[in-house]
């Protein structure tokens, strides 16, 4: 899948996005609570790059804390979602992906990158860091959150993997309609081996439906 089939397949998703939050499981819930109390902490009186923000979730808890934000995304059905939201602190809104942010080197105290890792190609994880990490004032931290397979539920259909190894799964919408998207798991080892060579790993938290991870460049 290419930039624009899944940007399209987030264009159609954005309405149904946010019922994978809601759903009524205690142990999701309780790692959700979690993982929002600690996202708050760190973004307490900082500038926050969140992007991809999609339906504007993790948004909404970051800027009960947050000095200000900058919202990307590349999908403008995410951004419609997310910017109907009343929120607590100045936000910018943009259309933009992970691919060229037009933004200043040091720019940002906090970055925020919620539930993308896990459908950016593997091949190309220097090439994200990379873009991020300029992005950074001196002491920034970036901030991450993914899911694993016990949190897909009935989503979770693999179908296979790419010719560079990337996992690739059927998502199926409310609509009837079918995708195939890019969308690696990880087990707490490999999640290690690929982030302790470029990043301190400041806090560290894998669990049984979520993993979220607040780390600074070496």
């Amino acid at each position: 899948m290419g930039d624009n089939e899944l940007r399209e397949y987030y264009n159609r998703r954005a309405p149904e996005y946010e019922q994978i939050y809601y759903r009524d499981n205690p142990e999701r819930q309780a790692q959700l609570a979690k993982a929002r109390a600690h996202l708050q902490r760190i973004c307490k009186g900082a500038r926050v790059l969140d992007v991809p923000c999609g339906t504007g979730y993790w948004l909404g808890y970051m800027a009960q804390t947050a000095e200000s934000i900058v919202a990307a995304d590349a999908s403008l059905e995410m951004l419609r979602e997310a910017r109907s939201k009343k929120l607590d602190c100045p936000v910018s809104w943009m259309q933009a992906n992970l691919n060229n942010l037009p933004f200043e080197r040091e720019s940002f105290d906090v970055i925020c990158l919620g539930f993308w890792y896990s459908h950016h190609p593997k091949q190309s994880y220097d090439d994200l860091y990379d873009e991020l990490i300029p992005l950074l004032k001196p002491g920034g931290r970036i901030w991450m959150i993914d899911n694993n397979p016990t949190a897909e539920g009935f989503t979770h259909d693999p179908v296979g993997h790419d010719e560079a190894g990337n996992r690739l799964i059927r998502r199926k919408l409310s609509t009837g309609e079918e995708y195939i998207i890019l969308k690696n798991y990880f087990s707490e080892k490999q999640l290690r081996e690929l982030l302790e060579p470029r990043f301190n790993l400041i806090e560290y938290v894998y669990e049984s439906c979520y993993w979220w991870v607040e780390m600074t460049p070496r």
